[in-house]
């Protein structure tokens, strides 16, 4: 049959991939894959042999139209990323939308999601949540994202990679104060680990970057007690501090940490020079 199948895998524990889904692997013609090498370990795993193509961010523009016309000729395939659901916060998302296009129909494979997993656990409201992927690497675009949440009501989570973590700690406590934060690492696998705290502390115990592994970041929304945390001048001189080993001026510094903490910038800039 001609179908696209979005076939979800595991993140980690390869016991929580589904029977419909080794199924579906099995039966399809065959299978776009965002790494290869990673999924024929999968294959490999569940012996099972199928012909592969490789689909990632920077051959999807192409791939995916020789993917929809072997698929229109015929042919059924399975989409799979490197772990979890393709099409989010991935490039199997335009293969979507060019399936729309030509008609092909689509079938969903549900299977293990980091987002949902870290959410699940995060001791957070689930009743209303955001996914925000990953953030820029650019300073500018990532504190405009963040600048753009700030009022946001529901549950936020974001994706990181570990050698990235200490910045965007840094910047999701200049950006929202001090909140609720579950840090979700290497879910499903050997040393999976489920961290409970909150911006300010994260910055101080995690911020020196010794984190590793896969990271997933669930923040809480905002609440009516936000405006209401209460800093002394020196936890807003601390803060300036920390913003400065991250490079930043005094002056600059100063100036952040008095918009988080209500505390004046000069009574800061004193204490820091």
């Amino acid at each position: 049959m001609s179908i696209l199948y979005v076939v979800g895998t595991p993140i980690g524990n390869l016991g929580d991939i589904s029977p419909r889904a080794l199924e579906t692997l099995e039966q399809v013609d065959f299978i776009a894959a965002e790494d290869t090498r990673v999924t024929l370990k999968l294959l490999n795993h569940f012996e099972i042999k199928k012909p592969m193509v490789s689909y990632f961010e920077h051959n999807k523009e192409y791939r995916g139209q020789i993917i929809c016309d072997r698929i229109k000729a015929g042919e059924s395939c399975a989409i799979v990323t490197d772990a979890g659901m393709p099409c989010i916060s991935d490039p199997g998302e335009l293969l979507i939308k060019q399936c729309e296009e030509y008609g092909i129909k689509t079938v969903v494979v549900p299977g293990p999601s980091a987002v949902i997993s870290a959410l699940c656990v995060s001791g957070l409201a689930t009743g209303r949540f955001c996914f925000e992927g990953f953030l820029s690497v650019n300073k500018k675009s990532r504190m405009e994202h963040l600048d753009e949440l700030v009022n946001e009501n529901r549950t936020m989570i974001f994706y990181e990679a570990p050698h990235k973590l200490s910045n965007t700690l840094t910047d999701l406590y200049k950006a929202f104060g001090d909140r609720k934060l579950t840090i979700a690492r290497e879910l499903t696998k050997l040393h999976e680990e489920i961290i409970r705290t909150t911006t300010k502390d994260a910055v101080e115990k995690y911020g020196d970057g010794s984190l590793k592994g896969e990271i997933v970041l669930v923040l809480e929304g905002k609440t009516g007690t936000d405006e209401e945390e209460s800093y002394t001048l020196a936890d807003a001189v601390k803060m300036a501090e920390k913003f400065i080993s991250d490079g930043m001026r005094p002056t600059d510094a100063a100036k952040e940490a008095a918009k988080i903490t209500k505390i004046r910038k000069n009574d800061i800039y004193k204490e820091l020079v």
